[in-house]
């Protein structure tokens, strides 16, 4: 039982690093002119936006970080995805 976790802690974890290097590509394409219309920018945005879309309507409600010029909701989701992967790898690995 204890390898069948390991593995899928693993795999979890995985998941999470693949998902912020993508924030982290999308964050970098933002800087550009051309990298949101470009087919690695709607790629990235594809992949990330559904992660970052909970954290944006929370901050839509309750009326956030509004006319705040960075993007916080993309913060808050790159920080959260963070402190879950070290949990996970400080529990279970």
């Amino acid at each position: 039982m204890a390898q069948i976790t390991y593995v899928l802690v693993r795999l979890i974890v995985l998941f999470i690093e693949v998902l912020l290097i993508a924030m982290l590509g999308r964050a970098v394409l933002s800087w550009f002119t051309m990298g949101e219309e470009s087919a690695l920018g709607n790629f990235l945005y594809l992949i990330t936006e559904p992660v970052i879309v909970p954290f944006r309507l929370l901050c839509d409600r309750f009326g956030w970080f509004q006319g705040v010029p960075v993007d916080i909701p993309f913060l808050l989701t790159n920080l959260a995805l963070a402190v879950i992967s070290v949990i996970l790898e400080v529990v279970y690995l």
